[in-house]
């Protein structure tokens, strides 16, 4: 039997330079452990990242001691929490919300809301603003990845949320992610 591997949670911050994900997935590969995730972006001037690794207990624990001591060289700020690998959920049906709009404040928050409140979990979501490409309008585009249970009713779940976002001026897609 394999042994089990134990799984870190690695998040850091820090000013934008070419170099970052080198240095720090080479830190992590000198430790023997693997990134199994990750999610990595430049917000403003700011370089953030986040990771799950996993690898045999001794070596994510030896990582995870080093950790500290990595800030100043690689100049960020990290944190880092075990945590265990997700289980599969089999009465979650996943599936993607798009939506795009003229950019106002409370749009994250009306969605965020719209969903808690009918118990789904938003699993990703990742955001951004442009400019229309004709008029120069500011637009907000988000893109969510979300967890339904498999007792709600889906065509009604649509209805509502075409409901919503048409009384709240968004466009919008619900679909069952492929």
């Amino acid at each position: 039997m394999p042994a089990r591997n134990d799984h870190l949670v690695i998040s850091a911050l820090g000013k934008d330079h070419p170099g970052i994900v080198d240095k720090l997935s080479k830190i992590i590969l000198d430790h023997d452990c693997n990134i199994a995730d990750s999610r990595m972006t430049v917000l403003g001037g700011t370089f953030a990242i986040q990771l799950l690794v996993d690898g045999p207990w001794d070596k994510v624990a030896r990582l995870e001691e080093q950790l500290a001591e990595l800030q100043a060289p690689l100049d960020l700020t990290i944190i880092s929490e075990r945590t265990e690998p997700r289980g599969p959920s089999a009465d979650l049906l996943p599936y993607a919300v798009d939506v795009v709009a003229l950019d106002h404040p409370g749009i994250v928050h009306s969605l965020a809301s719209f969903f808690s409140q009918r118990g789904i979990n938003i699993e990703d979501m990742s955001t951004s603003c442009y400019a229309a490409a004709h008029t120069g309008a500011p637009m907000f585009s988000v893109h969510i990845s979300v967890g339904i249970p498999g007792n709600i009713h889906i065509a009604a779940l649509r209805d509502d949320f075409m409901d919503f976002c048409d009384s709240m001026n968004l466009d919008a897609v619900l679909e069952p992610i492929k």
